[in-house]
């Protein structure tokens, strides 16, 4: 193997880098001094909930679309073809879900953080452990997703690392701590165009270099890489149709369902209808997003057909195959080798920037605000900002763990999809489950993490010792799926090797299947522990906390047995009655802590907020 090959920067893909990151931080600036000035949580952490539909959609597009998906889908389509495209078969009711259950229930209880909604169905405790289990996946991502593209840009163009690591996280940290979610989300609509220019440049003129689309088409199907329909039922085949079609809804409910960085932006739109409307742009969004991203990995593949970088030397591992390739392809273009670069950080600073504004606002709503109920409205405001201060400098630290781990960087990225599928499911369990409890829901988000470690840990460390008995084969494909990256501690199978059994198939699962499995094994757990334990009655629950799904499958049983199972109420119902008669905590005060109704606090300011957000 020889050196890695280096290429450079001309003047000008400097000054198309530097721009990204200055236009960035000006918006920033702009949100900070402009409005409201961030002088309130509200405007703050959900933008005054004065979003339209647009930026929202875009802001949720450049969130799922990380460095990580820029680098890996090209690589993962060069490598094993474009089975990977069956992928967007799962974004119809992965988006379809969200927008007609989660967004209304979420919407109407007029939250801040998606883990109020977990102390409105349960209790404290289990809104405590579901910020607690969510902080613990954003902090070791964040550090990943920034040290990775700028891992890849050294050792293809010879930019400082660390220079590269401190320009970004330092701009992502200013505009964030100063502009709010305002900031946020219009610079990921900036960076959205950013990133899709970018990848543009390289399809256009790679294709014209290889010798048209006919052409790159024609060696692709001659290299096997356009695959058909894979109907293979086996759980254990890495990508088929079922695996990515069927397992990738529950990766997509993860994402856009019920995380925090995704709840934030419905929750910042001008009514529920906007929200709504936002899922359904991302749609035909991603589907472009995730064709350009197979397109890229076809037109590698007419370039370099078999003999690929990595077989050469020129690279070390996959992820830095896309970045040579671009520097391959528009070596005698200056100017666009920085516009993808831009692209690629573009996706870097979109979901850092995301993750830095989710995790100040789960930190002050769900562990601060509670305990501190008479904290002033100025303090509350300097406080987020300090959060997204401090979160932005352990981002930094967390980059700098990520470079000395080596190997176990893909332990580390394997960690944010194994907590995505328990968190889905406890979300699930209270919220299609009535009569799921307290006591139900802290077992069923253990047992759900038991086992998503128990497996992701044992298929890790089997792949590494598969690694030492088998034939040398490229094992460091990284697809990706944004926020709930798993792709990385995938066993991948010789295909000579036997089939595993027992234990070891578990180990050998499809990464793609991580989270329903796992979301599947907080459901089942905790429902038998409630029926154990003593289930909830339908006057025990809040108005509004559980989507009807139960009512509206089994409509053709009497009322008497529906109302046995807690399911006769409708979500329309229930959020009238939230309105004219609230329960305990559904009402709020300004800086966010619930009260009793009958207390009857509420400001003016407060009120206003009420009446919009129920339009």
């Amino acid at each position: 193997m020889g050196d890695v090959v280096q290429m450079h920067f001309s003047t000008l893909d400097y000054v198309i880098f530097a721009i990204l990151l200055v236009a960035s931080t000006g918006i920033g600036l702009y949100h900070a001094f402009s409005g409201g000035r961030q002088r309130t949580t509200q405007e703050f952490l959900l933008a005054d909930r004065s979003m339209s539909c647009l930026p929202v959609s875009l802001s949720l597009l450049a969130t799922f679309q990380s460095a990580v998906a820029i680098l890996g889908a090209p690589s993962e389509v060069y490598a094993h073809g474009t089975q990977y495209w069956f992928l967007g078969c799962s974004y119809f009711l992965g988006l379809l879900i969200p927008a007609h259950i989660f967004i209304p229930v979420f919407y109407r209880l007029r939250l801040s953080s998606a883990y109020e909604y977990l102390e409105l169905r349960f209790n404290k405790t289990v809104r405590i452990c579901g910020t607690a289990t969510f902080i613990f996946q954003m902090v070791i991502y964040m550090g990943v997703v920034l040290y990775a593209p700028a891992l890849a840009l050294n050792a293809v163009t010879g930019l400082d690392l660390w220079g590269a690591v401190i320009a970004l996280g330092l701009v992502c940290t200013l505009y964030t701590t100063l502009g709010g979610l305002k900031a946020v989300i219009w610079t990921d609509v900036f960076q959205t165009i950013v990133m899709f220019a970018g990848q543009l440049a390289v399809i256009i003129v790679g294709t014209h270099q290889a010798g048209g689309i006919t052409e790159v088409w024609r060696k692709a199907q001659k290299g096997n890489r356009i695959s058909g329909l894979d109907l293979n039922p086996d759980p254990l085949e890495r990508h088929t149709f079922w695996t990515l079609g069927v397992g990738g809804i529950f990766l997509m409910l993860a994402l856009y369902g019920v995380n925090q960085a995704q709840v934030q932006r419905y929750l910042s739109s001008r009514t529920e209808k906007e929200a709504v409307m936002s899922c359904y742009v991302v749609f035909p969004c991603q589907q472009i997003v995730l064709t350009m991203g197979c397109l890229m990995g076809l037109v590698m593949y007419a370039r370099y057909g078999e003999d690929s970088p990595l077989d050469k030397g020129y690279v070390k591992t996959n992820d830095q195959m896309v970045l040579y390739f671009v520097m391959d392809v528009l070596r005698d273009l200056p100017g666009l080798p920085g516009l993808f670069v831009a692209c690629l950080f573009s996706g870097a600073l979109s979901t850092i920037s995301s993750a830095f504004n989710s995790l100040a606002t789960v930190t002050m709503e769900d562990l601060i605000k509670p305990y501190f109920p008479a904290m002033k409205e100025s303090r509350a405001t300097l406080l987020s900002k300090g959060l997204a201060l401090g979160f932005g400098l352990v981002c930094l630290a967390m980059a700098y763990i990520a470079s000395l781990m080596g190997s176990v960087l893909q332990a580390a990225l394997s960690i944010f999809g194994m907590v995505g599928g328990p968190l889905l499911g406890l979300f699930c369990l209270g919220m299609f489950f009535p009569w799921a409890n307290s006591t139900g829901a802290l077992v069923g988000l253990l047992a759900g993490l038991l086992m998503a470690f128990w497996i992701g840990i044992g298929s890790f460390v089997t792949r590494l010792s598969n690694t030492d008995s088998l034939p040398v084969v490229n094992t460091t494909t990284i697809p990706s799926l944004d926020n709930t990256t798993i792709a990385t501690m995938m066993t991948i199978i010789n295909s000579t090797a036997s089939r595993p059994t027992g234990v070891q198939a578990l180990y050998s699962l499809s990464y793609m299947w991580y989270s329903a499995h796992n979301s599947t094994t907080v459901v089942l757990v905790g429902l038998l522990v409630s029926l154990l334990t003593g289930p909830m009655k339908e006057k025990e629950l809040t108005p509004g906390t559980v989507y009807p799904v139960l009512g509206n499958l089994l409509f053709f049983l009497p009322e008497r047995y529906r109302e046995k199972l807690c399911c006769t109420t409708s979500l329309e119902d229930k959020s009238q009655a939230l309105d004219q008669q609230p329960y305990q905590m559904a009402q709020k005060e300004g800086n966010g802590v619930s009260y009793p109704q009958d207390e009857e606090k509420c400001h003016g300011e407060e009120a206003v907020v009420v009446q919009e957000t129920a339009m």
